[in-house]
């Protein structure tokens, strides 16, 4: 069943880290239903979804969610609230300062290459999971 895009909540995340790949198919296991689609933030889908609205992509994974763009911690709690149970617990987090948790976010960030490795391209998405990707413009 083709979701329409808007309806959608889109998963933009670094088609090229192990971390971000990994945690893109932690979703997909925990989200039966479908409601996250994603893109790769190297992807032409990406750069025209988030044209002049999230200029600073290079260190997050993003989440567009009703016209709203997310990032880093508040991105990463607002997707754990959509998975099924338990992983909604942990938006509890949300109540922790930003300052705080986006800081513990951007140490892992600066180290997610050095401790997961980083692919030599993109992500492909396996058969069955391809219509949970954004078709890339060529």
């Amino acid at each position: 069943m083709e979701k329409d895009q808007s309806a959608s909540a889109i998963v933009f995340f670094d088609g090229v880290c192990h971390l971000c790949q990994g945690a893109v198919k932690f979703i997909i296991r925990r989200d039966p239903r479908g409601r996250f689609r994603f893109a790769s933030l190297q992807s032409s889908s990406a750069r025209k979804l988030l044209a002049d609205r999230a200029p600073d992509t290079g260190d997050t994974m993003l989440l567009l969610e009703k016209g709203r763009i997310y990032s880093r911690s508040a991105a990463a709690l607002r997707i754990a609230k959509g998975l099924r149970f338990p992983w909604p617990l942990l938006y509890i987090f949300i109540m922790v300062p930003p300052a705080v948790r986006n800081a513990v976010y951007r140490w892992i960030a600066a180290n997610r290459y050095k401790w997961f490795g980083k692919a030599e391209a993109c992500m492909v998405p396996t058969p069955d999971i391809k219509r949970r990707f954004l078709e890339d413009e060529n």
